[in-house]
């Protein structure tokens, strides 16, 4: 394909972390405890005409530290994604200058470095709150061959290019991905779909789904996109019919799960995405958000009031536990069952503070032997007189 001037247009887009609505069976819609999931995230999404590059995303949470970044060691900046956050969130003013100087502009520059083009870029916006119309002054120095350009308003669904179809494509992927990992974690067990929900779907399992569904996302997918806006750009092509089968295999995997889903459904679902929350809901989700902190908070707590000797023997009697309830309890699969679940849900926590306390004390250790190393007088110096 014949390299294209930088071309730049990005994309806002609040993503649903996951919902089943009809596909969660009957039986377990009737818990007490079952509600929908209104866990929200919002997407930034760029890519150039070409579509040979993709910036960063910028994702927005609600939550800066999500429990389950403990639990799994994130480290936010080795994300596939620039990760911010605010109590709705939602993408801000300040939000959108940071990701422009820390993710877009230097990527637009290193590729224009990279294919010996030169440094000029124009950057196509729509009029999104979030995108300042004085955004070439927030720019840092190194950025100002940047260009910014809006599109007129009320041309969404006609003109943007994430629109056409890039957006539904990535969402229907990231749902396909979103039905294979419980399929993996469902299939040949006793899990149901709402424990998967509950005990196996998290933030971090959400990140790596949006990094597969974005690099799903591929170059001619991207170019197809600037037909309506520039047509000339976009590479010929023998044959429009889509590049796979996406919808028909989400529908294979669901039905692969026992339920009852069609090709409808999934657009439905792919659909939903696109709903915003009520002020209700909003509410709630800052709530959620504030009780995470707080148990995130209590936890760092009770492992200061933890001993390491507590720790392991604590650790240790639940081995022993489990070991003498599998060689004498009559029923050896329920005994299975039920102490995975204590395992997972309850032991597990405590096994990880375990670890860090082992390996602080190692390292306590071993800094101690280098400092006293340090001090001790070398043998080959004279004694002081």
């Amino acid at each position: 394909m014949e390299r294209l001037p930088v071309l730049m247009f990005l994309r806002l887009k609040t993503l649903q972390r996951s919902s089943w609505r009809t596909f969660i069976t009957q039986e377990e819609a009737k818990l007490p405890d079952h509600k929908p999931m209104k866990d929200r995230l919002t997407l930034l999404f760029c890519a150039n005409a070409s579509g040979d590059l993709k910036i960063k995303p910028l994702l927005v949470y609600h939550t800066e530290n999500p429990r389950a970044f403990k639990k799994h060691k994130v480290d936010k900046e080795q994300l596939s994604v620039m990760w911010r956050s605010n109590s709705k969130a939602w993408v801000t003013r300040v939000l959108f200058v940071d990701w422009v100087n820390l993710a877009f502009g230097p990527a637009v520059k290193q590729y224009l470095l990279d294919n010996d083009l030169p440094l000029k870029a124009l950057l196509l916006m729509d009029n999104a709150p979030a995108h300042p119309k004085d955004l070439e002054e927030d720019l840092l120095e190194e950025f100002d061959f940047i260009n910014i350009m809006f599109l007129p308003p009320n041309t969404t669904p006609l003109l943007q290019p994430m629109d056409q179809q890039v957006i539904a494509n990535f969402k229907k992927l990231y749902t396909k991905e979103l039905f294979r990992r419980c399929f993996e974690v469902t299939d040949c067990t006793t899990i149901t779909l709402w424990e998967f929900w509950k005990d196996h779907f998290d933030i971090v399992t959400c990140l790596k789904m949006i990094t597969t569904a974005w690099n799903g996302i591929n170059q001619r997918n991207l170019n197809c996109a600037w037909r309506s806006l520039w047509p000339d750009c976009v590479a010929p092509s023998d044959s429009d019919a889509p590049e796979s089968t996406v919808v028909q295999d989400i529908v294979s995997l669901g039905r692969a799960m026992g339920l009852e889903v069609t090709e409808e459904d999934v657009s439905e679902l792919v659909e939903e995405h696109d709903h915003e929350l009520t002020t209700q809901e909003l509410v709630e989700l800052q709530a959620e958000a504030a009780q995470e902190q707080a148990l995130l908070e209590e936890e760092e707590a009770t492992e200061e009031r933890l001993s390491f000797k507590e720790l392991r023997d604590i650790c240790q009697k639940w081995k022993d536990v489990q070991a003498f309830a599998q060689r004498h309890h009559p029923d050896k699969d329920l005994t299975r069952d039920l102490a995975n679940i204590f395992d997972t849900r309850v032991m597990s926590s405590f096994r990880e503070v375990l670890k860090r306390r082992m390996k602080q004390q190692t390292m306590g250790r071993f800094f101690s032997k280098k400092q006293r190393v340090e001090e001790e007088p070398s043998s080959s110096c004279p004694p002081e007189s």
